[in-house]
């Protein structure tokens, strides 16, 4: 009981974490949308798509791996401490690494080349994530710790988005704002350490944090790939069609964002459960309780997404409702994505499958990619087609992974260890 309690309650700080990463940009994207001309917004988009890549490689998949270790020596904070230590380290590392491919883009690609300040100023919040150590609260499932950070970060950068940007000409503004939110939540982090009685320590143990990353790699190229699912069409769209295209295809990817970020709470808090127990019935009652709610929601997605892109966008967007409802079967086939991905796979020890399982994916993505291009098809209805086309067999990989692998659950006849 006192285990279902714990679910629950992190569940609930997730989901309340997810519900606020869901309404603080639907808060701000039609006052952005409609204060920025469509070229200005569609450069942002643009940006935020290729940082996205970067908070990808200085994360490198630790809120997974490292989130597993914690789990493993939860009651030894010596141990804690060190694990902490090394992924700061690595994640320095990596840090210098992205700002260096962030400026040779900056060079190379047409649309950073034009806001070269924009690009370089929002590396900044990618920065300060290395020092929120969520894959420790995540595997001392502190959830509320997490939640009550984020919620903070997204906060001060929404209020401060409403007073301060008022036209193109502040659109620096933003990397700002996102800054100072993040700023903030790092300031939070060490009264909660210091509750829980451990010190940041950054290691002097190059070899422990390399071996850090050699671990987290197969969960970087997981984290890469399916990222790459929606911001490597952002990325192609911006060099083949124009910014205002670019724009609209950024309001359908944050509207399907806004639903997914409801996805994240039941598949994170699984995680660390799925790890201990190895359940695969916790998976099954998933599955049974969620699928009638995710079959409604794309239901009324459908039919009310003329209404919904005008309310996000405003009457200039109002083109962009098409587009989305070809990205449906993404809300429908990205939950359970998600839930027989680390959840099921990962509390198994199959990484490599759920990493192979994305690759898989994302190379049947980038196959269409090249046919659409190779036979001038490309266009926004075609890469959302693409898009539902990937997320369909990305699912149906991972089922025949578990059901190779069923026996490995330790209510099918595996190990509870």
């Amino acid at each position: 009981m006192k285990q279902t309690s714990g679910i629950a309650k992190n569940s609930a700080m997730l989901m309340a974490m997810n519900i606020a990463k869901m309404i603080f940009p639907l808060l701000t994207l039609p006052y952005l949308t409609r204060v920025l001309s469509t070229d200005c917004y569609g450069s942002v988009v643009y940006v935020k798509s290729v940082t996205t890549y970067l908070q990808l490689l200085v994360d490198f998949g630790f809120v997974l791996s490292a989130t597993k270790e914690i789990v493993r020596v939860r009651h030894d904070k010596a141990a804690q401490e060190k694990i902490m230590g090394d992924v700061l380290l690595a994640r320095l590392w990596l840090a210098g690494a992205a700002l260096v491919i962030l400026v040779v883009l900056t060079a190379v690609l047409p649309i950073l080349r034009a806001r070269p300040l924009l690009s370089l100023l929002s590396f900044l919040p990618v920065f300060l994530t290395l020092f929120l150590f969520d894959f420790l609260f995540r595997g001392m499932e502190r959830m509320e710790a997490i939640a009550l950070r984020f919620v903070v970060m997204r906060g001060i950068a929404t209020a401060l988005t409403f007073v301060l940007i008022r036209s193109d000409a502040d659109v620096l503004l933003i990397p700002l704002l996102d800054t100072l939110g993040s700023l903030a939540a790092v300031l939070m982090v060490f009264p909660q350490l210091h509750r829980l009685g451990l010190h940041v320590r950054l290691s002097r143990n190059a070899s422990a944090a390399w071996a850090m990353l050699k671990d987290s790699a197969v969960y970087f190229a997981s984290n890469v790939a399916s990222t790459s699912f929606s911001a490597l069409n952002t990325l192609l769209l911006g060099i083949i069609l124009t910014t205002q295209e670019v724009a609209y295809w950024g309001v359908c990817i944050q509207a399907v964002a806004a639903v997914q970020a409801l996805y994240t709470p039941i598949t994170d808090s699984l995680y660390p459960v799925m790890v201990r127990e190895r359940r695969f019935s916790r998976i099954v009652k998933a599955v049974r309780l969620f699928l009638p709610l995710v079959l409604a929601g794309c239901a009324a997605a459908y039919f009310l997404a003329d209404f919904g892109i005008v309310l996000m966008g405003g009457q200039a967007y109002a083109p962009a409702a098409r587009i989305f409802r070809y990205l449906i079967p993404v809300l429908f086939f990205s939950f359970f994505a998600l839930l027989f991905g680390w959840p099921t796979l990962g509390a198994i020890d199959c990484n490599a499958e759920t990493s192979r399982s994305t690759v898989y994916a994302l190379s049947f993505q980038v196959l269409g990619l090249l046919a659409l291009l190779w036979t001038g098809c490309y266009s926004l209805v075609a890469v959302a087609l693409l898009r539902s086309a990937t997320e369909v067999v990305l699912c149906g990989i991972r089922m025949l992974y578990i059901r190779k692998n069923i026996h490995a659950f330790a209510d099918r006849g595996g190990s509870a260890e």
